[in-house]
């Protein structure tokens, strides 16, 4: 399912009144990452998607921007942009950056570690893979989910791979994703990279759809919830709408999709702080 933004309401204009612009939309600039970049330091954005999913994993796009050269033409934060807009992005982004990356967390990950343990991983691995580290990494939103607080460090430990000893200065900015190139190039290949994995299990398995939906909630997605109950892919330790609840059922299901997969099941955790609230949105 693509995502639409959509105005919100106004009340009807008063006779006579001037009629109201719509907004404009935002062109990501490279202001703030030179700021951060004066005396030499390198800069990287990085940028979060799937969050949100019911199914499949959460995957974090790092983005080293070249500064001295003009940004790709039309870029903007993925949530703004059809699939064959992100798509034509994808190979003048990797041209145009000085570095860049995407790290995933599996849902079986996120199953043990928690979502906000599990962004924290995916962003490590997507740092990891850069060819040397940034000095100060650009994060969108007001949350740094990338430095691991020291009484959390042991949640890692359950991670297939080592994480980063050293984790570069964060600096978060609220709509950098709109408003910062190097943010906007990370969502996009984050984007881009996870909705061609959810295209391949969609291949593998299609009576959930995910090549429409990449794991989201839509209503066909939780219909297939109800009717096969949760497979290897999905997000076993939140409440999944459709499946109502029946631990028992749930668990059957899990079982005949890690025989089918040969993943072994995860068990179904409480919620906690780490859990989503709302499962629901769409990117």
């Amino acid at each position: 399912m693509t995502a639409t933004v959509s105005a919100p309401a106004t009340a009807a204009p008063r006779r006579g009144a001037r009629p109201v612009p719509p907004p404009r939309t935002v062109t990501p600039s490279r202001r703030v990452e030179r700021e951060l970049a004066e005396g030499g330091l390198v800069v990287a954005g990085m940028d979060e998607v799937g969050r949100g999913c019911l199914a499949g994993p959460v995957s974090v796009g790092v983005v080293v921007s070249c500064l001295d050269r003009r940004a790709p033409s039309g870029l903007r934060d993925s949530k703004l942009l059809p699939p064959p807009s992100r798509e034509a992005l994808v190979a003048p982004i990797r041209r145009w950056a000085v570095a860049c990356a995407v790290g995933h967390a599996s849902p079986a990950e996120i199953d043990a570690i928690g979502i906000i343990a599990a962004l924290r991983l995916a962003g490590h691995r997507a740092l990891a893979a850069l060819p040397l580290p940034p000095h100060v990494v650009l994060l969108d939103g007001n949350h740094d989910w990338l430095t691991p607080p020291e009484d959390l460090f042991s949640g890692f430990a359950a991670a297939p791979e080592p994480v980063l000893a050293v984790v570069p200065r964060v600096r978060t900015r609220i709509k950098a994703d709109m408003t910062c190139t190097g943010v906007a190039a990370a969502s996009i290949l984050a984007k881009v990279e996870r909705d061609g994995l959810m295209r391949a299990e969609h291949a593998r398995d299609p009576r959930f759809d995910w090549a429409e939906n990449k794991g989201y909630a839509s209503p066909s997605h939780i219909a297939a919830l109800a009717q096969h109950g949760p497979s290897a892919l999905h997000r076993r330790s939140w409440s999944l709408p459709g499946v109502g609840g029946a631990d028992g059922a749930e668990a059957g299901s899990e079982e005949a999709a890690a025989h089918a997969t040969g993943t072994p099941a995860v068990p179904r955790l409480p919620r906690t702080q780490d859990s989503p609230s709302d499962g629901m949105m769409v990117p």
